[in-house]
């Protein structure tokens, strides 16, 4: 009874929030004292800002999904997923600049590329695990970053500065359908959670936790864990690219900083902040991880890179398992104290 309470609890607390984000727009405006008809206008203002802020926050949150189905589900360390991202990202924005694709065929190119980056680490699951294959992976990743900057490519990569001015599609535009595009994001995020969860409740998502907690158990089930491990990597990869797709389509410029070691840190960060292998971490964990970063440099400047390692590390201190993950670890310890205490109830009397 107590865990269909928790499960309905849970799905009461996900209905509000999407609810919250629905509305968060209209919202913002009431409170800025502009109209209904100034939002859907995309007129500037306090609504307009918070929502490009927050589709910063989806990206991340995508971004991060990925690396937990990657790292927390599976178990696969890797140092170069953001090479996932920012395939997605480059492969957007040479196909709608250089190329001059309709999103549509952008998004089949994106596909191809990121099931090939897939297929490419791979190559060595076979061969490494462990810190190896995430050493491993940073060199594919150092190799990807070198490319995209080089002389040759700059006529399609932009080189060190990147692609900029990557034109986007008139119905997505953020500067003027800035409300249409933060619904799109709003439901990518949301239909890419919903697959997600139930992945992990699939048997290939329970056999992925299998590999995560024993591999060699795994095998010993008859289970090919080469195999699953390949499903996730594809189904990160993709998802990854799906949130570098959406950054080059918001962002003005495509840099090569979102291929470096430094973006896949950030991604670590942001479900280590929400609790590795959750899910629902990552997107809290990148709510968290964005906001903090926007206010801390707002009101303190330069000084937020301190602040922002100080907070870090206090987390990592008093929320050991994330804040999802020690908020299940403490009310799965408080259900069980409920449970002994209804037990003992009809003795007392």
């Amino acid at each position: 009874m107590l865990n269909n309470r928790a499960g309905s609890g849970t799905t009461v607390v996900a209905a509000t929030v999407l609810g919250l984000l629905i509305l968060f727009p209209f919202i913002v405006a009431f409170l800025d004292g502009q109209s209904l008809a100034d939002v859907l206008a995309n007129e500037s203002g306090n609504s307009k800002f918070y929502q490009g802020l927050l589709v910063e926050v989806f990206i991340l949150a995508l971004y991060a999904l990925s690396y937990d189905l990657l790292l927390g589900v599976t178990g696969l360390l890797s140092f170069g997923h953001a090479m996932f991202f920012a395939v997605g990202a480059y492969a957007t924005g040479i196909a709608l600049k250089t190329l001059r694709l309709e999103l549509l065929p952008t998004l089949g190119l994106v596909l191809i590329a990121a099931i090939a980056q897939a297929l490419l680490f791979s190559i060595v699951l076979p061969r490494v695990k462990g810190i190896t294959f995430a050493l491993v992976t940073l060199g594919f990743a150092a190799v990807f970053e070198v490319v995209i900057q080089s002389h040759e490519l700059s006529a399609f990569a932009g080189g060190d500065v990147g692609i900029q001015n990557v034109p986007k599609p008139a119905y997505l535009n953020p500067a003027e359908q800035r409300l249409a595009f933060y619904f799109v994001a709003l439901a990518v995020i949301v239909l890419a959670y919903g697959f997600y969860r139930r992945f992990l409740d699939s048997p290939t998502g329970r056999v992925c936790v299998a590999i995560r907690e024993n591999e060699a158990r795994a095998k010993m089930l008859g289970f090919s864990t080469f195999y699953f491990k390949l499903v996730a990597l594809i189904v990160s990869s993709i998802t990854a690219a799906l949130a570098g797709v959406l950054h080059a389509l918001y962002q003005p410029i495509v840099s090569p900083t979102v291929g470096g070691l430094g973006f896949t840190v950030a991604a670590l960060l942001i479900i280590l902040i929400g609790g590795v292998g959750t899910l629902s971490g990552a997107l809290v964990g990148a709510a968290v991880y964005r906001l903090m970063q926007f206010y801390l440099d707002r009101f303190f400047g330069e000084a937020s890179s301190y602040l922002l390692g100080i907070v870090y590390v206090a987390l990592v201190l008093f929320l050991p398992y994330g804040i999802i993950g020690t908020w299940r670890a403490r009310s799965a310890g408080w259900r069980a104290a409920w449970t002994r205490r209804l037990a003992k109830a009809p003795q007392e009397k």
